[in-house]
């Protein structure tokens, strides 16, 4: 599942002079879905079931 937008992130990659390979925005897609299964699991633990900022 794509979590990004693969434009937006060449435009912004692309805005600081540098190339983007291929695999990055899958990369990118697997990094941020664990991020949140991080961020999913301490509001759990917090008794909570409302993932906040505070939980990345």
């Amino acid at each position: 599942m794509s979590y990004s937008v693969a434009s937006k992130v060449k435009e912004l990659i692309k805005a600081r002079e540098m190339n983007c390979a291929g695999d990055f925005c899958d990369a990118l897609d697997k990094h941020i879905e664990q991020k949140i299964d991080r961020a999913v699991e301490r509001a759990k633990a917090n008794d909570r079931k409302t993932v906040r900022a505070a939980d990345l």
